[in-house]
């Protein structure tokens, strides 16, 4: 028996692999195959785009698959989201389909797109938008390079970004979020009438959100004389209980414990300062709390 899972094609791609990778999974592509390998027997890789995921997860022919929320809702899936995953092309955090129209142009609010044309890869989700204010205008399938098609191939875009530059380059503004969306792990509502696949998609969905978890953390460990250990402890978060291990030398004690990276930069010089050594900081693959 094995597990059918979707990795997402395209620009999802890499930071897909690269997660499973921190979470224990080897994942080998080849371009010239859609079947990609993958270091588990008991998983079967599937290269999809992103767009059509939600469809094959649905029919059955995936169990599970990765793809963007906002590909369930322009496709109308009937799929069961199973977690979030936040990672994406270029930052970590989610991502917006924005409304966007020239810069200082007459377009200010999503009213004035009435009898307007607009350009956007998420049809569906776009009619919806526009039925949701009251608002008649052309909806027309964009094939690419959206951004270019303002103002005289189309009047607005309803276009995906993460951190707005590109639309900024091609001389456009944000006028209105039409969806904020995310990367999910959907599945196939029969999953959950198979035991095996369902303990084996709650175990890798576990391996993936700590492989997400440890991003933002670190490992660090110091070496702190015993008189000075309740100093040491006391420069770290309050909710953070290290542990403490004995050295040879009775005088001393070893302590380890897992630190945001945010707080980190502050929190090492003060241990140099109250006369801790051997101080490390190392990354980490995974984290559960």
């Amino acid at each position: 028996m094995k597990l059918r899972v979707g990795i997402p094609k395209g620009s999802l791609q890499d930071a897909t692999i690269d997660l499973f990778k921190n979470a224990g999974f080897k994942i080998t592509t080849s371009s010239r195959s859609y079947f990609p390998t993958i270091d588990d027997p008991e998983i079967e890789c599937m290269l999809i785009r992103a767009q059509e995921m939600a469809r094959y997860v649905e029919s059955g022919i995936l169990d599970i698959g990765i793809t963007g929320h906002d590909w369930v809702v322009e496709n109308g899936s009937d799929v069961v989201e199973m977690t979030e995953l936040q990672y994406a092309k270029v930052t970590f955090n989610k991502v917006r389909w924005v409304l966007a129209a020239k810069a200082g142009g007459d377009i200010r609010s999503v009213k004035d797109l009435e009898g307007k044309t607009i350009a956007t890869e998420v049809v569906n989700l776009s009619k919806k938008y526009l039925a949701d204010h009251g608002v008649s205008a052309k909806v027309e399938y964009s094939y690419g390079a959206t951004e270019v098609k303002v103002p005289h191939l189309a009047d607005a875009i309803i276009e995906i970004t993460e951190t707005g530059s590109s639309l900024k380059a091609n001389n456009l503004e944000i006028i209105d979020t039409v969806l904020e969306t995310t990367t999910v792990l959907i599945a196939n509502h029969k999953l959950k009438e198979d035991s095996w696949k369902m303990d084996k998609v709650e175990r890798l969905i576990m391996l993936l959100q700590s492989a997400l978890e440890s991003r933002n953390r670190v490992g660090v460990m110091f070496n702190v004389e015993q008189s000075k250990l309740e100093e040491a402890i006391k420069l770290l978060p309050p909710a953070k209980v290290p542990t403490v291990s004995n050295l040879m030398d009775k005088e001393w004690v070893d302590v380890f414990v897992v630190l945001r990276k945010s707080v980190v930069r502050d929190i090492i010089p003060a241990l140099k300062a109250l006369g801790a050594q051997s101080i490390v900081e190392f990354p980490l693959s995974k984290f559960i709390e």
